[in-house]
């Protein structure tokens, strides 16, 4: 039986150009494949992933945890919840995950001493894991310099089956100047807790997107920390000088940094 030729080093297949992207980018690139097909592996990989993205939609937040955590930053602490009873009624229904349950509403208005400047919202949306992740440290850098610009600041509310229009209810009550909400993002197959940072400028139930801005992808594998915090900290600083958000107010800390 004759065996198989032995290449020559001219002979041996070229390398894959895109084979040291991968090492950039977390971005299904250079998969390869075993006949006409991804090779085993790698269909493995995107089932863990997916299978990453379901579980993030059902997690829930760690509220023992976040309970115990976020005192640690000097601001009182809230639950509050929205309309949507359970997670398929959240998923089924988002206008209710955008309306504040009756009770809640009670319950943030007895929290509530005075007005403020910013209250802070951090959200569950449809990936719990993000805010169990990153919500703490992206607020141990937030709040120091928020301070620093001699901004009151609400307390901190931890909001279930959350909505981003949840916060505008929340902001109304809290009689906050601005609300922000921490919320986590819609999971991707390479990001299932993916944090998104919201502002509204004179928060009040109704408003559409327009009225917001978004910084998204918080993460270290993304949009990591120091850098969400600086975006942040420069957009926060121009929506209450110039007392607006959403499509008037754009991102130029960039231009400054250059």
């Amino acid at each position: 039986m004759k065996s198989a030729p032995e290449l020559l080093p001219d002979d041996a297949p070229p390398p894959d150009p895109w084979a040291g992207l991968r090492a950039f980018t977390a971005a299904r690139i250079a998969l390869g494949r075993t006949g006409t097909s991804v090779p085993l592996r790698e269909a493995l990989a995107f089932r863990l992933a997916h299978a990453h993205a379901r579980d993030a939609v059902y997690s829930t937040l760690n509220t023992a945890q976040l309970l115990a955590d976020l005192p640690t930053l000097g601001l009182p602490v809230c639950q509050v919840h929205s309309r949507a009873a359970t997670r398929q009624d959240y998923l089924q229904r988002p206008d209710q995950g955008r309306q504040l349950a009756d009770d809640s509403k009670n319950h943030l208005t007895e929290h509530v001493a005075n007005e403020c400047d910013i209250v802070m919202v951090l959200a569950d949306g449809l990936s719990a894991t993000a805010v169990n992740t990153h919500a703490l440290p992206l607020l141990q850098l937030l709040v120091p310099e928020l301070r620093q610009m001699g901004l009151r600041l609400g307390p901190l509310v931890l909001a279930g089956q959350a909505r981003v229009a949840l916060g505008d209810a929340i902001g109304q009550l809290a009689r906050a100047r601005l609300v922000l909400v921490l919320i986590g993002e819609r999971p991707g197959l390479s990001s299932p807790d993916s944090l998104g940072a919201y502002f509204t400028y004179a928060p009040r139930p109704g408003l559409t997107d327009e009225a917001r801005n978004c910084v998204s992808n918080i993460r270290p594998a993304g949009l990591a920390y120091p850098a969400a915090a600086a975006r942040l900290l420069h957009l926060l600083r121009e929506a209450l000088r110039r007392q607006l958000s959403g499509v008037g107010l754009k991102d130029e800390s960039d231009l400054l940094l250059g």
